[in-house]
């Protein structure tokens, strides 16, 4: 199943959605009794999303994909956790060397932004690149899980783009600011649940410029793979509901193009994974007014 989070140009209340094909049938009106949100949704559990697949699928006026504006699945996770340096043709481009242990680091929950949402070229740099990445949701809190049982507590996959600013991000070690701006998260354009994708660690993955293909990997190339990482994470620290893990990224960003190869406003960047889609974001101007709410 694909669950979607969206709104609709006469209607700006985000909302669930089942994706059908080229439709979305919405939950709000089809299944009322479910909750809202798409969190609230994965905390019912398997009956929860058999009773959104059956809405899905009894439902007779579902809406055109071009007929809403796709949000983030999750439009305010609670976590959200990035892996670097987990391919090793990206650790070879850096320059680095393989890690002994996963390299975990935070981004905000401000930079969630839409699948095809803008991202913005900030006022206080120019050193913008991209990064082509699969993430996966959580879909029940957990501690302590071994490898063997990761598989049960993911609720889905969905594409993402850890987009980075590297002169904020080499400033520090743990490279949290440089990986938090506004809008340097979009993800989607959907939540697909495992049962679609199979085995999560065979899927094609590339990253485009302008329709130029810069990353074309496979998740098979993982260092730390999924399994791998809600282990090692639940080992430290409880995992809630709708946290996001972005996993990684391949050869082919920017910073290490020679000479480097940074984002410019009207850009075009273009994630794709097998099975999961595809997420598109154009680079705008960052408004650098100053905003007190």
């Amino acid at each position: 199943m694909k669950l979607a989070t969206f709104d609709t140009p006469d209607d700006a209340t985000p909302r669930l959605g089942v994706v059908l094909d080229d439709a979305i049938v919405d939950l709000r009106r089809s299944a009322p009794e479910l909750p809202a949100d798409m969190i609230g949704l994965l905390c019912t559990g398997a009956a929860g999303l058999a009773a959104a697949g059956a809405a899905a699928e009894a439902d007779s006026k579902p809406l055109g994909l071009v007929e809403v504006r796709l949000l983030a699945p999750v439009t305010n996770p609670g976590k959200i956790l990035a892996i670097g340096l987990n391919y090793g043709d990206h650790i070879a481009e850096s320059g680095g060397s393989a890690p002994e242990h996963q390299m975990w680091f935070n981004k905000q929950h401000n930079c969630i932004n839409a699948p095809f949402g803008d991202i913005h070229l900030p006022s206080v740099s120019t050193a913008l690149d991209y990064e082509a990445e699969l993430c996966l949701i959580i879909g029940k809190r957990c501690k302590h899980v071994p490898r063997e049982r990761a598989s049960e507590v993911i609720a889905g996959y969905c594409c993402g783009n850890d987009v980075s600013v590297r002169d904020w991000q080499a400033r520090a070690r743990t490279m949290q600011i440089g990986k938090s701006f506004d809008t340097h998260g979009p993800i989607g354009p959907y939540l697909v649940t495992p049962d679609e994708v199979g085995d999560p660690h065979q899927l094609a993955i590339r990253g485009l410029v302008n329709g130029e293909v810069r990353q074309d990997s496979n998740t098979e190339h993982l260092i730390f793979d999924c399994f791998d990482a809600i282990a090692h994470l639940t080992a430290a620290f409880t995992l809630d509901v709708g946290d996001v893990l972005f996993m990684g990224t391949p050869a082919g960003v920017g910073v290490a193009m020679k000479p480097p190869q940074f984002l410019k406003v009207g850009d075009v960047v273009r994630i794709e994974i097998e099975k999961l889609g595809y997420i598109e974001n154009t680079v705008s101007a960052e408004d650098p007014q100053c905003r007190i709410d």
